[in-house]
């Protein structure tokens, strides 16, 4: 199949251009100008724009699939307290079998009450049931005061590692969770799908990731369901298109060793995940300097000996360690903890960090000339959904210090734009001409400037989310149109390169295709 009259973005770097391309057998063979192409009869893409299939490395399709019954408390929706009580009664009772009320995506920094939802506040959606709303970070949630008592959570109760319960004045827990731990004690309680439901929820996202341009995923936290490889791969055999990496948590329990059947194929077990910190929402992320208004500088998550115990299974087994740091402290213990060991893997970094947030010159030095190899995942998208929250929390939003694209594109580490989807206050996260945009633009959603110093062209964002991107995780493409690579590719209904900056995100996907087979259209 001859595909001509294209504007054909490669990916080859940033500028490569050409204007037709060849399939077969499911591979690009020739990639040219359609005046080279010959008289062979063609699929003409009148003059739409092409780009390889697009990678989203930091998302959270078990997430999605585990969740996919819960109560959307994402803003718009939801933008105060009454309203996020108001949905969960409305969810409730249209489940009134459900044993348990959950709700995701409250941002409290939206809030007119300036406070997250306490137990007090949930009992108002059921004394009878438990009710637990995670925040839009997932990092911290908030749950009523049955939740509490079937947890066994009461004022004598320690806090976990890395985490607290939320506190009064009397010591008494007010149902604010605070880090991962605090939220697990709680959601661990909860119902969970058996095999078949999940199967059948995450084939059920295969439009939604096609839809979105997106063929290839990681899921830097599988482990949230019960055997994600054998759910992904059962899902994959039943329909659901898109390549998977999986990087389970360090704390939901890895088997000793790895097959080489585990690490191979198109659903793959790609790493193993640990967080060194936390986040900039809820001031969890660990810092130099201390937050606005505060001597806190965050959390250490991770102690050294569990973040090096990590590491050894990584390297016994062959698959990358991809480590939460968000604050330049984290990042700098990790390179105290990584940066002087010999990397264990030839094609990817060993060592990928995730969620990079504040990252100063003479580290992003270490981290490129250090004996380790990095790779990073950072976005825009958060800057521009949690603008409230970051300003809070960050001395100044508009200097370009926090996510430094510029600075990072210009360094040698393989690097790519992500969505964390769905952990961050934007209903749609996974929209990647929303992040092209929030990179090109560097405006938050109300139009404040959140680092224009910092901002990179609409082809070099799509570079990070093509062809850089495919440096940083083992997904088995290049993401690239060229001779040899799989014909996985999207045409989109404008040229991204053309449109004004703020409207990038109005760009849509008409076509995806799979090894030359069109799987979707709008």
């Amino acid at each position: 199949m001859l595909f001509t009259n294209a504007r054909v973005l490669t990916g080859t770097d940033a500028d490569a251009r050409a204007s037709a391309f060849r399939v077969e057998d499911g591979v690009i063979t020739w990639v040219g100008a359609t005046a080279d192409a010959g008289d062979e009869p063609t699929v003409d893409l009148g003059g739409r724009t092409v780009l390889p299939g697009l990678l989203d490395l930091h998302t959270h399709p078990a997430l999605m699939a585990e969740a996919a019954d819960d109560a959307d408390c994402l803003p718009p929706a939801v933008t105060s307290l009454a309203q996020l009580v108001e949905v969960l009664r409305a969810h409730a009772a249209a489940r009134p079998d459900a044993p348990w009320i959950v709700g995701r995506g409250y941002d409290d920094a939206r809030f007119p009450e300036g406070r997250a939802p306490t137990a007090a506040d949930l009992d108002r959606v059921s004394t009878e049931r438990p009710v637990i709303v995670w925040r839009c970070d997932g990092h911290s949630a908030a749950c009523n005061s049955r939740a509490l008592e079937l947890a066994g959570i009461d004022a004598t109760t320690p806090d976990p590692p890395g985490a607290r319960f939320e506190r009064d004045a009397a010591g008494e827990p007010t149902g604010v969770l605070t880090e991962l731990a605090a939220v697990a004690a709680v959601a661990e309680h909860r119902p969970v799908p058996d095999h078949a439901e999940l199967v059948r929820r995450v084939v059920s996202l295969d439009e939604h990731f096609l839809s979105h341009g997106i063929v290839g995923v990681c899921d830097l936290f599988s482990g949230v369901i019960p055997d994600p490889l054998r759910v992904f791969r059962d899902a994959s055999a039943a329909g659901f298109r898109p390549r998977v990496a999986l990087y389970p948590g360090w704390v939901h329990g890895v088997p000793e060793s790895l097959s080489d059947e585990e690490r191979a194929g198109r659903v793959r077990i790609a790493g193993v995940k640990i967080l060194m910190d936390g986040a900039f929402s809820n001031r969890t992320a660990w810092v130099r300097d201390p937050y606005p208004d505060s001597d806190a500088c965050g959390i250490q998550m991770t102690s050294d000996e569990d973040a090096l115990a990590a590491g050894a299974w990584a390297r016994r087994n062959s698959v990358q360690l991809a480590i939460h740091a968000m604050g330049d402290r984290a990042l700098e213990r990790v390179l105290a903890l990584f940066g002087d060991q010999e990397p264990w893997l030839d094609d990817v970094p060993s060592v990928r960090l995730e969620h990079v947030t504040l990252v100063p010159d003479e580290l992003l030095a270490r981290l490129e000339g250090g004996r380790m190899r990095f790779g990073i995942a950072t976005h825009t998208v958060f800057l521009f959904a949690e603008y409230e929250a970051y300003k809070q929390n960050l001395r100044d939003v508009s200097d370009g210090t926090a996510y430094p694209l510029r600075t990072l594109y210009a360094s040698t580490l393989p690097l790519a734009l992500s969505s964390d989807r769905p952990a961050t206050a934007w209903s749609d996260a996974d929209d990647v001409f929303l992040s092209v945009q929030a990179a090109v633009d560097r405006r938050a959603a109300d139009g404040t400037d959140v680092g224009a110093s910092s901002a990179i062209t609409a082809a070099e964002a799509l570079q990070l989310y093509t062809t850089r991107a495919a440096r940083l995780a083992p997904l088995g493409t290049p993401a690239a149109l060229v001779p040899g690579a799989p014909a996985d590719f999207v045409v989109l209904d404008a040229d991204v390169l053309e449109v004004p900056a703020d409207r990038i995100s109005r760009t849509r996907v008409a076509e995806t295709w799979l090894a030359g087979e069109r799987v979707w259209a709008r």
